[in-house]
């Protein structure tokens, strides 16, 4: 008798836990992850656009450690979070990337090697005073800001 109501509770544990399991859109994960990795950027980015404009001192140590970690990042493969369908068309309000990421590929893949480069430049560069960090987060943020001027929506 034991079994027959512990078995009876799991089944229907089951019947109830089942549906929230599946209505869950796979998607979504997508997303997050593809905002995780902007916010990951933002991070490290941050304090270096802040030392280069004077709103941070400048500590060679954490510049190196931070254009570093930008440098890590670049070896993910993070393709996975770029799948075609979601966009902002797709999932308003929870993305904002546009559907011209996926319909004019592959230019958006300039503007990736365009971030890189500058990643790298920086990464060698940002240990090396204030004077050698300023240009390259000068060219990092133009590097970001072309992406995103060109493939995601406008906040208003």
């Amino acid at each position: 008798m034991k079994s027959t109501t512990r078995i009876c509770l799991l089944v229907i544990g089951a019947a109830l836990a089942l549906p929230s399991f599946a209505a869950k859109d796979p998607n979504l994960k997508v997303l997050k992850a593809r905002q995780g990795e902007m916010q990951l950027r933002s991070f490290n980015a941050g304090p270096l656009f802040g030392m280069a404009k004077g709103q941070v001192d400048y500590d060679a140590e954490l510049a190196s450690k931070l254009a570093g970690n930008l440098k890590t990042q670049l070896s993910l493969d993070m393709s996975r979070a770029w799948k075609k369908g979601t966009d902002n068309d797709a999932y308003p309000g929870k993305t904002t990337a546009l559907p011209k990421v996926w319909t004019t590929y592959p230019e958006i893949s300039k503007y990736g090697k365009k971030y890189g480069q500058a990643v790298n430049e920086l990464a060698a560069a940002a240990g090396n005073g204030l004077d050698a960090l300023k240009p390259k987060v000068s060219a990092l943020g133009k590097a970001c800001k072309g992406c995103h001027d060109e493939f995601r929506e406008k906040k208003e």
